[in-house]
């Protein structure tokens, strides 16, 4: 039997991912379910675009409620220590300065279930994330990425 993947989330994006799996199956399962039948009147589904399309709209949403399902079924909610902003931990916002130049960047370190760099967000998975976990403020880490490596010096933890 496959051993389950634990999840680590934060209670927002568990409840995020609740909303979502709410709204595929209260709204986007019925709306597809109605196209479906719509496309069936229009008669021959071997020559259907709409048939198909709408088919295919099923499949991703089916399959979408079915990994939020398993995300939220082996969630693990990651616990934020608040006494301690010296560690850069799951769960924490670390700000940090690039060297030489100076740069600084501020990222919080989450499950890859919530993951998204864009919005400053950052596996617990990814190589920055891995250098950063357990390091203190005031530390200079190497951090290996596929683009290279550079060093940074953590400012903050929150």
């Amino acid at each position: 039997m496959a051993e389950e993947q634990s999840y680590y989330m934060t209670e927002d994006g568990k409840r995020k991912l609740e909303e979502e799996l709410e709204e595929l199956k209260t709204v986007r399962r019925p709306e597809v379910v109605e196209r479906i039948k719509i496309a069936r009147d229009f008669g021959d589904l071997s020559e259907n675009s709409e048939y198909d399309a709408a088919k295919d709209e099923q499949a991703f949403v089916e399959a979408r409620i079915s990994q939020i399902e398993n995300m939220i079924r082996y969630a693990v909610i990651i616990e934020n220590d608040d006494d301690n902003n010296e560690i850069v931990q799951l769960g924490k916002t670390v700000i940090f300065e690039e060297l030489p130049d100076g740069d600084e960047e501020e990222y919080q370190i989450v499950g890859s279930a919530e993951a998204d760099p864009f919005e400053g967000r950052i596996s617990n998975d990814s190589p920055m994330a891995q250098s950063l976990l357990g390091k203190k403020i005031g530390d200079q880490v190497m951090v290996q990425t596929p683009g290279g490596e550079f060093e940074v010096k953590i400012k903050e933890v929150k």
